[in-house]
């Protein structure tokens, strides 16, 4: 009947085994839930007053769901007054107890009062990592990133005091979804610096470059300045022994170029495999080219072209170092300095 959502039913046949009976804590259990899901939390909280005036022990899933119930209503105070009972009876680790509470305020669409939470529960438990990660999310979702921001940067400073396994039990260290879920707002808000901070703390935990996931990300802080990062990102494929995606090629080519650096340049090109030649094509150097006047001067593109000439006429010339030439070539023709 709960499930099916005929709380009218729940209420009648509740109401007969008050008759015929004295409910049992798990017919409570139900009908504080019935309460909860017709948004009736008064009911609930009387409900179970009753239960305990008539001297049956409530189970830790009940006063776990009135505790939610509570939370779900913003009246924290009193989910709070439930953990004492549920100490009593409760079988499963306060943290998974506290980051429910944590969830129904956020279902509620309250993150002052899932923060209030979170921030109670340090005081009994430390928050694990399924806790700080909800959080986190949430900041960010409430569009609260100073908070976010310092939620995960004591999360990343904790690796810093690891000595024993003992220390993982007070210390939550960031995984890659905290890294990707940091990644992400740094990039939408724009905070470049931040995210300067996280990828390179990312990598320092061992987790990899995902090209799908953070190429994109590399190239917009490439062009917002951090160029470091795309150095950062290359060293990092070279030392896995991955050939780095033609995109990451392409703006690194751009960077050196950028730097007059002709011999850095070319090498992006001529000490790389390249698995994708359709984008080392004859139009696509051409494009390249073409986006990226603006960055070029006449005569560092000259020194280019006559660097790779050079190059082309030894043994080690190939289609994408040719087709390179050919397009600079072209360019340098066809475009107004």
């Amino acid at each position: 009947m709960f499930v099916c959502g005929k709380y009218n039913l729940v209420h009648e046949f509740f109401r007969k085994m008050q008759k015929s009976s004295i409910p049992n804590a798990l017919a409570y259990k139900v009908i504080v839930n019935t309460f909860w899901r017709e948004g009736k939390i008064e009911e609930a909280v009387l409900a179970v007053q009753e239960m305990e005036r008539r001297g049956i022990v409530g189970s830790a899933a009940l006063y776990y769901d009135l505790a939610r119930c509570l939370c779900s209503a913003g009246r924290c105070q009193e989910a709070l007054a439930q953990m004492k009972k549920i100490c009593k009876v409760a079988t499963k680790p306060l943290v998974i107890t506290y980051t429910g509470l944590i969830q129904a305020c956020l279902d509620s669409g309250s993150i002052q009062n899932a923060a209030y939470i979170f921030d109670q529960m340090k005081h009994f438990c430390s928050p694990n990592l399924v806790t700080c990660n909800i959080m986190l999310k949430a900041f960010l979702k409430h569009g609260l990133f100073e908070e976010a921001r310092g939620l995960f940067h004591k999360m990343a400073e904790d690796s810093n005091h690891i000595i024993s396994k003992s220390d993982y039990k007070v210390r939550v260290l960031p995984d890659i979804y905290s890294f990707n879920t940091m990644l992400e707002a740094c990039v939408e808000a724009g905070r470049w610096d931040d995210f300067e901070y996280v990828y390179k703390r990312m990598l320092g935990h061992g987790y990899h470059f995902n090209t799908k996931r953070h190429l994109r990300m590399i190239l917009g802080a490439s062009r917002a300045g951090k160029k470091q990062l795309l150095e950062t990102t290359w060293q990092h494929l070279a030392r896995a022994k991955r050939n780095p995606p033609p995109s990451l090629i392409k703006e690194r080519f751009c960077v050196m170029l950028d730097k007059d650096d002709h011999d850095s340049a070319l090498a992006c090109i001529t000490g790389n495999p390249v698995e994708e030649l359709q984008a080392f094509s004859k139009s696509a150097w051409l494009n390249l080219f073409q986006e990226n006047a603006q960055r070029f001067q006449k005569d560092t593109l000259t020194r280019l072209v006559n660097k790779a000439r050079l190059i082309a006429a030894g043994n080690n010339a190939d289609s994408v170092l040719q087709n390179m030439l050919c397009s600079g070539c072209e360019f340098l023709r066809t475009c107004s300095f």
